[in-house]
């Protein structure tokens, strides 16, 4: 088996554990017990995906650092991954919302920082062989959507997509993960007196960015942006629900985890045009187009619905691609160019923390006290909480040109310059 296929198969299954409960989970924490589910109130869904946010602020950097000075890379996430599993099998039997809540915690803990130790494997692999992950890496990294893709259309086509056995399917495959990453190429610790300090793993040696108005600025509508990354993973399966007793047999009720999949779908095809739109309008430009497909993406939520207005949705899905790409991946190339190459691994980790971690956190809690408030009787007033969403969106994008000045503009290679 060629190491290419070895690491697709490693990227798929990666993404396969966290597709098959993050776009579903909302629906059954949300379903009333009569029905199933764990009948959880809005700011109770909200402060679940919150904990992803809340694990990216430092288990990411805390296992890094055992990877890069004690123990080789791949057991770090083989190990990972199997507790990470262990702990979701113990919240899958949970139905108290405190004890859900902490196990579904402990499992993030784990998870989250297996995104990155997946890559530092896969980079590992390639240079082993000979071949430059710049240009071989992003052909196999698209496998692990395509895994997102596939666990999501698994959970919805067999049922689980409103019960607990979404996550024995997510810890199974976890298993698996576990047991294979095991079998990876060796990724020992570096040998070196220059391995990264806690500090540095954390993201905090790049605090000195801050310095700089124009960084202070960008980290700063990071987080705002970040806010948005989790609410339709959290609440667009209840909304979906929310339709059954007028269109119980439209397309969007029966199979929401398959409408809601073109969201990855779209996703995977917007990272082709980023170099293409970086060349052609530049980093702020790109930014604000995130910004208006994030307006649209929410807008289009509240003017949709699974029947007659099911294009809207679609349409919604769509432009998911363009609002999480065009910010996450181009604002990350926007800190790699301005950061010094003595921080640059610190400057990747401090924008984690915005938009994954402090982000994440705020638009998690922000959105369920959101829902919860304009919920009635357990009858949501979902166009106007869309409308709240898009309009909070929008205010991010009329102020965004005003503050954020960078001077950039591309060259004919797609660089970013002053």
């Amino acid at each position: 088996m060629t190491i290419k296929l070895r690491l697709i198969i490693l990227v798929f299954l990666q993404y396969f554990v966290w597709g098959a409960w993050l776009i579903s989970l909302g629906g059954y924490a949300g379903l009333s017990t009569m029905e199933g589910g764990l009948g959880f109130s809005g700011i109770q869904i909200g402060s679940l995906f919150a904990t992803m946010g809340i694990a990216s602020l430092f288990m990411p950097g805390l296992l890094g650092i055992i990877a890069d000075r004690w123990m080789n890379a791949e057991r770090v996430l083989g190990a990972s991954h199997l507790i990470a599993a262990l702990f979701l099998i113990i919240a899958s039997q949970m139905k108290d919302y405190a004890w859900f809540y902490t196990f579904l915690l402990l499992h993030t803990f784990f998870y989250m920082p297996t995104l990155a130790l997946t890559n530092t494997v896969s980079y590992n692999a390639l240079e082993k062989n000979g071949l430059n992950s710049v240009t071989a890496f992003p052909p196999i990294r698209v496998w692990g959507t395509v895994g997102f893709i596939v666990a999501m259309w698994i959970v919805d086509l067999l049922g689980f997509a409103r019960s607990p056995i979404q996550l024995y399917v997510s810890s199974g495959a976890g298993i698996i993960m576990a047991i294979y990453s095991f079998t990876m190429p060796e990724t020992p610790p570096t040998k070196s007196n220059n391995s990264r300090k806690l500090s540095s793993a954390l993201g905090l040696d790049a605090l000195i960015l801050f310095k700089k108005k124009k960084m202070a600025i960008f980290f700063f509508f990071s987080m705002l942006l970040g806010c948005s990354l989790q609410i339709t993973n959290a609440f667009g399966g209840p909304f979906l629900d929310s339709f059954k007793s007028v269109y119980p047999n439209s397309f969007g009720v029966k199979h929401p985890n398959l409408l809601l999949s073109i969201s990855q779908i779209s996703e995977t095809l917007c990272i082709l045009l980023i170099p293409f739109f970086l060349q052609k309008f530049g980093i702020k430009k790109v930014i604000m187009l995130s910004m208006l497909a994030w307006v649209l993406r929410f807008g289009l939520f509240g003017l949709g619905n699974p029947a007659d207005r099911l294009y809207l949705l679609v349409l919604s899905m769509i432009v998911y691609g363009m609002a999480f790409d065009f910010f996450n991946i181009s604002g990350s190339l926007f800190v790699e160019n301005e950061t010094d190459k003595s921080m640059r691994a610190s400057g990747q980790g401090l924008f984690m923390i915005m938009t994954n971690g402090l982000g994440a956190i705020l638009g998690s809690y922000g959105s369920g006290w959101v829902v919860q408030h304009f919920t009635k009787n357990n009858i949501t007033d979902w166009p106007t909480v869309w409308f709240i969403f898009a309009g909070y969106s929008l205010f991010i994008l009329i102020i965004f040109p005003f503050a954020f000045r960078p001077n950039h503009h591309p060259d004919s290679k797609g660089t970013i310059h002053q």
